[in-house]
């Protein structure tokens, strides 16, 4: 009988290609969300990570052998806090499996206690928990993850170069980056369980080919057909531009957003390839159809 999996966070971008990955390879799959809506093929399992009432139901409907762990927010909302959901959230996953779960926990590149960024810093913190829970642990921490109905090049930084005559840069532009593709990062999970050796192993998810910011603003502005002159903006005109942003009902950067942006994103991938076969698919190859919404 095929393997039982409860996905938190199933209905999110990443969530509904993990799905959809597991399915592929045979696995009973149970996706967890906050709606207990159904994804694809897979039954839909009311869960909420905050919530450890919510998260023990779940576990005693779906009876998971193994479980994956995509529960995350890029930007605060009300209770739902970065420490809450990531943390917390963490926390109620991990106390409630059984000790013989397989557990594959979505973590982020550039996830450190000691960032500036409150996202990164309690992905971090997340992670500690994770290794000392006793449990059969895989961490991934992907880069920024791009594909159909992703946040970042579908939607924050297609606003940022279409909102005005010009694009503004932070600063020189040189921070560099190394975006995934969902389907890499969904292929990593779902192939994780059947690999005894990525046990207890932490993976950097990134991309085959590496872009400093500016480069990132090129492409986006080559994929929407616009030809718009880029000007760089001094960090210290930034640093204070950023934190009165914040007044507005959707700032178009947080400030947590500020702080990863001006950390880079961008590690190699070695590790990753080696243990999984992933496709690597180029960013240029997909940003057309991202940002039209195709």
């Amino acid at each position: 009988m095929a393997a039982s999996v409860l996905v938190s966070g199933a209905s999110g971008f990443v969530g509904r290609a993990v799905v959809e990955a597991l399915l592929a390879r045979g696995y009973r799959v149970w996706a967890g969300s906050r709606t207990g809506k159904d994804v694809g093929a897979a039954t839909g399992l009311k869960l909420d990570v905050t919530d450890f009432g919510s998260v023990l139901r779940a576990y005693g409907t779906a009876q998971p052998e193994i479980v994956v762990h995509l529960v995350g927010i890029i930007q605060e909302e009300g209770d739902q806090t970065f420490e809450r959901v990531h943390l917390e959230g963490t926390r109620h996953m991990l106390r409630a499996a059984p000790p013989s779960t397989r557990y594959l926990h979505m973590s982020a590149l550039g996830a450190d206690p000691d960032s500036a960024s409150r996202y990164s810093a309690t992905k971090g913190e997340a992670e500690a928990l994770v290794r000392q829970s006793g449990l059969a642990w895989t961490i991934f921490r992907p880069s920024l993850i791009f594909g159909k109905g992703d946040d970042f090049f579908g939607r924050v930084l297609k606003e940022l170069v279409s909102a005005a005559p010009i694009v503004p840069q932070i600063g020189d532009g040189s921070f560099l980056f190394r975006p995934v593709s969902v389907q890499d990062v969904a292929q990593a999970f779902a192939q994780a369980p059947s690999l005894p050796d990525t046990v207890e192993q932490s993976y950097d998810l990134t991309g085959p080919q590496e872009f400093t910011f500016r480069q990132l603003l090129e492409l986006e502005l080559s994929a929407l057909g616009k030809h718009k002159p880029i000007i760089p903006v001094p960090l210290p005109l930034m640093n204070l531009a950023v934190p009165l942003m914040q007044i507005l009902p959707k700032p178009p950067i947080t400030r947590d957003q500020y702080a990863m942006l001006k950390e880079g994103n961008t590690a190699p991938n070695d590790a990753a390839r080696a243990a999984f076969d992933l496709p690597m698919l180029p960013l240029e190859d997909k940003l057309p159809e991202i940002v039209r919404g195709e």
